[in-house]
């Protein structure tokens, strides 16, 4: 768990969150995962009832989308590293709900995994209606998010998968698969 201690990365990196935001953007609860939104991409963050402030872009544009309906924010792409994982952290100690998560090691399988998935064309789906419904829209942070939609289109289009791969070695393996190493498939 990152609140006592390195949190190993798939890549085989780890991270560790500055002192000053611990125990402030973590609130273990048992039922966050059963709330987290559909359209997190698996890994081990994932937010759940976030607030609707529209912060979070705003310092992790690169893995933060806000839902349509509420504008409850959701990781549509899981850090890549220790640097992004602190760039997440540090959109994440912004939610006054204390509504993410970084437990999602604990709660995905391989299973859960593939069933996300095979239910990409949904979650896609939702990403371009957001991009057509806000790219022409009178308000900036709108526009902003739509850009947002279209790069979660263009990641589950390509990049995506070989993150799923990887990341299904790391949940079976409990490592990060060597240079070379066959990857399960979804």
């Amino acid at each position: 768990m990152a609140e006592n201690g390195p949190l190993h990365a798939p890549d085989g990196s780890t991270w560790l969150p500055s002192p000053e935001f611990r125990d402030k953007w973590w609130n273990r609860r048992p039922e966050r995962w059963a709330e987290r939104d559909r359209r997190n991409v698996p890994g081990p963050f994932y937010g759940a009832g976030t607030d609707t402030c529209w912060m979070d872009r705003l310092i992790a544009p690169a893995h933060v989308l806000y839902d349509d309906e509420w504008g409850a924010e959701f990781v549509h792409r899981q850090p890549g590293g220790p640097e992004q994982a602190l760039v997440l952290l540090g959109a994440v100690a912004q939610d006054p709900m204390v509504r993410y998560a970084c437990d999602g090691d604990e709660h995905w399988t391989p299973e859960l995994v593939r069933d996300w998935w095979a239910e990409r064309a949904r979650v896609r789906e939702w990403a371009a209606a957001l991009d057509r419904a806000w790219c022409a829209s009178n308000r900036e942070d709108e526009r902003e998010t739509a850009g947002g939609g279209r790069a979660y289109v263009a990641y589950i289009d390509a990049g995506l998968e070989e993150y799923l791969r990887h990341y299904l070695f790391w949940l079976s393996e409990g490592r990060p698969a060597d240079s070379g190493a066959p990857l399960p498939h979804l």
